[in-house]
C-alpha cells in the first residue's frame, strides 16, 4: 500500500516543536541573557518524496535522492535538541531552478526560514528573477563552480548582471566551491565590492583530508573585502572527517583572526552531517564547547548573530 508522506508539517505540529527549542536555547549557556532565541543553522537542505508535487530535474532519477526524506520534520528532529531556532534553507541541486518546495517550507513557517536560492545566471529575467525570490524569502543566491567553470566566472555577462543585481538588492552571493576557485571569486569581489559574498564550507579547504596552509590565506585574503563572510561548516567532510572535528579548530581559529566572529557563521550542512557516525550535536559543540579561544559573545555571533544579519534581516 502506497502511503503519501507529507510535504510539509502541521502548524500545531510545528509550534510544538518550535516552543520546545526555544526553551532549550535559553539554557544553552548558563549565563546568556533571559528570552534570547535561539542559535541559526546557516546551511541546511530539505527535500520531501513528493516527486509528482515536486518533480526532480532531468539530470536527477529518484535512486539519486539519498537519504530518501529529509523534510523540516527530519531537519528539527536533530535541530532542536540542539538549541537552534532557524534555519537558513539552501536549494537542493535535485531541484536545480525549480525552488518552489524551499519557498513552500519558507511561506508555511514565516520568519523561521531563510533560503538560499539557485537561478539560471544565463536567463534573460535574471534580475526580474532574483528580485521574486527575494519577495519570498530568499535573501541569496548559491553558485557552483563545476570543473573550471569559476575561471569563466569573472568575463561572464550573466554571473556579472548576478553579482550586481545581488549588491543593489541586499542579497548574498554563496559561492561553493574549491580551493583553486578562491582567486577567481576574489577577483569578483574586487569587481562588485558592494556584493555581499558567503564563502561556503570554509571553500572545502581540507575536503582532501589535510588543511593547506597557502589555501587557508588565501581564503584570508578575502577578509580585506568587508562584504565577505565564511561558513564554518561540513565538519564531517574536512580535515581527519572525524568527530570531535577538533583538527579543525586552527583553521577556525586563523578565520576569526582575519574576519572576526562577526563575519563567520555556523552550519551543519545537513543532512549531510547526521549521516553515517556523524551527528548534529558533534557539529555544533565544535563553536559551543570545544573552540576555548572563542569568548560567550564570539560564540554568539557565529552561532547566531552573522547570520541574522545576512539572511534575517
Amino acid at each position: 500500500m502506497h502511503v503519501r508522506i507529507p510535504t510539509l508539517f502541521s502548524r500545531r505540529e510545528f509550534m510544538a516543536i518550535a516552543g520546545a527549542t526555544t526553551c532549550m536555547a535559553k539554557n544553552a549557556f548558563s549565563d546568556a541573557p533571559k528570552n534570547e532565541p535561539g542559535w541559526i543553522d546557516a546551511h541546511v537542505h530539505v527535500w520531501t518524496p513528493d516527486i509528482k508535487t515536486y518533480p526532480l530535474d532531468k539530470a536527477f532519477k529518484i535512486e539519486d535522492v539519498q537519504p530518501q526524506i529529509f523534510t523540516p520534520v527530519e531537519l528539527l528532529a536533530h535541530a532542536t535538541p540542539a538549541g537552534v531556532a532557524r534555519v537558513v534553507l539552501i536549494q537542493m541541486s535535485f531541484y536545480k531552478f525549480d525552488n518552489r518546495y524551499m519557498l513552500d517550507v519558507i511561506a508555511q513557517h514565516p520568519g523561521v526560514f531563510s533560503g538560499v536560492g539557485i537561478v539560471d545566471h544565463k536567463s534573460g529575467d535574471l534580475a526580474s528573477n532574483m528580485k521574486q525570490l527575494a519577495k519570498k524569502g530568499v535573501r541569496g543566491f548559491r553558485i557552483h563552480a563545476h570543473g573550471d567553470e569559476a575561471a569563466k566566472w569573472v568575463n561572464d555577462d550573466g554571473m556579472a548582471r548576478l553579482w550586481k543585481t545581488a549588491g543593489e538588492e541586499n542579497l548574498a552571493v554563496c559561492p561553493l566551491i574549491n580551493p583553486t576557485d578562491l582567486p577567481h571569486v576574489d577577483a569578483l569581489c574586487k569587481k562588485f565590492p558592494d556584493t555581499r559574498v558567503v564563502v561556503d564550507h570554509f571553500a572545502r579547504i581540507g575536503i582532501s583530508g589535510e588543511i593547506v596552509p597557502d589555501q587557508l590565506e588565501q581564503l584570508c585574503e578575502l577578509a580585506r573585502f568587508p562584504n565577505v563572510y565564511v561558513k564554518t561548516s561540513a565538519f564531517y567532510a574536512l580535515g581527519k572527517k572525524q568527530a570531535p572535528y577538533t583538527d579543525l579548530l586552527p583553521m577556525i581559529r586563523r578565520l576569526v583572526e582575519a574576519f572576526t566572529p562577526q563575519r563567520l557563521m555556523w552550519a551543519s550542512d545537513c543532512p549531510y552531517q547526521v549521516q553515517e557516525k556523524h551527528t548534529y550535536a558533534d557539529s555544533i559543540a565544535l563553536i559551543r564547547d570545544r573552540a576555548d579561544f572563542l569568548s560567550q559573545e564570539d560564540k554568539l555571533a557565529i552561532l547566531r548573530g552573522t547570520a541574522e544579519k545576512v539572511f534575517f534581516s
